[in-house]
Order: C-alpha cells, then sequence, then structure tokens
C-alpha cells in the first residue's frame, strides 16, 4: 500500500515545501514526460519551472527514473514514470476548483512490498527515510486538519482564517476540511454534493 501524506498548500507554502526539499536530490518531472524534458532539481528557485498540475519528484541520487513509453491514448509518444521501480514521490499540487475551493493535494510513495503493484522488493531504506522525513516535517510545519488525516499549510490557514477560503477534499464528494483551531463555517450545502 502506498504512502500518502494529504496537504493544502498556497504558492507560499509550496515555497518552504521546496526549501525543505533542496537539502536533497529530487529532480522534477511532469506526469506525462515529453521527449524532450530536460529534470531540473527542485528548490524554490526553480518554483516558476514547475509543470502545471502534478509532477513526480525522483530522488536521482538514490536511483534514475525509469520510464515506459506511452502507446496509445491522447499523450501517445510521452513517456510516464515507473512509480513502482522508480524511487519517486508523485505530487499532487493544491489547486482550485470552479467554486474557488482549495483542493487537497497529496505526496504519495510506494515504499513496501505489495501484491497491487507488483513491486518484488521494498523501497530502498534511504528513500524510505527520506520519505518518512518529509512527513514529519510537514507534521511540524503545518497544521492538522479537521477532519483528521490532512495537514493545511501556514499560509492557507492564514487564507481561511483572513478570506474564509473553503478548503475541499480532492474527491467527487469530497469534505470541507479545516484547520485544528479554526473555526469555519460550513459550507457543505452545495447543491452539487448532495
Amino acid at each position: 500500500m502506498a504512502n500518502q501524506i494529504f496537504t493544502f498548500m498556497l504558492k507560499a507554502d509550496e515555497l518552504a515545501f521546496m526549501n525543505f526539499l533542496e537539502r536533497y536530490v529530487f529532480e522534477v518531472y511532469p506526469r506525462r514526460v515529453p521527449p524532450d524534458w530536460q529534470p531540473f532539481r527542485a528548490s524554490p528557485k526553480a518554483w516558476e519551472q514547475l509543470p502545471e498540475g502534478d509532477v513526480y519528484l525522483v530522488a536521482s541520487d538514490i536511483g534514475p527514473a525509469l520510464v515506459d513509453k506511452i502507446k496509445r491514448g491522447p499523450d501517445k509518444g510521452s513517456w510516464r514514470v515507473d512509480e513502482v521501480r522508480s524511487p519517486v514521490i508523485f505530487w499532487e499540487r493544491s489547486r482550485l476548483n470552479e467554486d474557488g475551493e482549495l483542493l487537497s493535494g497529496q505526496l504519495w510513495a510506494e515504499l513496501d512490498v505489495t501484491a497491487q503493484t507488483g513491486r518484488r522488493d521494498a523501497a530502498p531504506s534511504v528513500f524510505r527515510e527520506r520519505f518518512l522525513e518529509i512527513d514529519e516535517w510537514i507534521k511540524k510545519a503545518f497544521r492538522k486538519g479537521d477532519p483528521k488525516g490532512f495537514w493545511v499549510g501556514q499560509h492557507a490557514t492564514r487564507q481561511v482564517k483572513e478570506t474564509g477560503t473553503v478548503l475541499r477534499e480532492n474527491k467527487h464528494w469530497g469534505r470541507q476540511v479545516a484547520p485544528v483551531g479554526v473555526h469555519i463555517k460550513r459550507v457543505d450545502d452545495n447543491p452539487r454534493r448532495g
């Protein structure tokens, strides 16, 4: 089973996260890798270069990004990163929906042997330790969310307090999330959800 960390991040939270990542070697790849892609190291200075949407953070000092060519569909000709065999963290970034609500993102890594993915060997211990250090940093730097299991960046928390921005779980019928200690008005009366 994959290890997941569910987060809410604004740009400033992402910059703080990338500042933390700078101590490690992580190369950035988009979800669908064009043939001419040039990876770059994750750092706050490289934030403007991040592809729109989801990205892969490849621990290239531990192992290479293993890729497969997509043979069918709209992404034919692009490459995809093998999430199971590569030392990679999938970063689904928070984004705004059409109602102006901030949707949750996540950090995801396959660390264990699982029958579902066909992984025969556990991730290298160095990669496991790195992911767990990221998990610990998020738990220290971010605020707990309510319901449990979500972590809200400091700048996202401030925006909820100051502007009333709604945090929403990124699912079809996603629940509203609040930073612990911040009193909000629940707006789960959205007609699309009920």
